[in-house]
């Protein structure tokens, strides 16, 4: 399985990106997708997850903004940024956490958020 993510850009605070997610390969079974980042000089953290069974978390500074989707016919999922804030300038990763292994990333990208 590859993840190719896209839909990174430059917006202005306040503004929405969607980001997308296709998975290459074929996906059988699943845990979890979803969405971390990482802004300059932080560590990755997780954004937001879907699992499974349709179950989301979100991290706290993301709730009532972002959401987190999926097609299963595309294998495809997506986070929905809306009210844009600087704070949200980051690199954003796409993952999926299958079972049995290591979790597989995307290759990043990259959202700014001007104030």
């Amino acid at each position: 399985v590859q993840l190719q993510a896209s839909g990174g850009g430059l917006v202005q605070a306040g503004g929405s990106l969607r980001l997308s997610c296709e998975a290459s390969g074929i996906i059988f079974r699943f845990n979890a997708m979803g969405w971390f980042r990482q802004a300059p000089g932080k560590q990755r953290e997780l954004v937001s997850r879907i699992t499974s069974s349709g179950s989301t978390n979100y991290a706290d500074s993301v709730w009532g903004r972002f959401t987190v989707s999926r097609d299963n016919a595309k294998n495809t999922w997506y986070l929905q940024m809306n009210s844009l804030k600087p704070e949200d300038t980051a690199v954003y990763y796409c993952y999926i956490d299958l079972p049995g292994r290591p979790n597989v990333w995307g290759q990043g990208t990259l959202v700014t958020v001007s104030s």
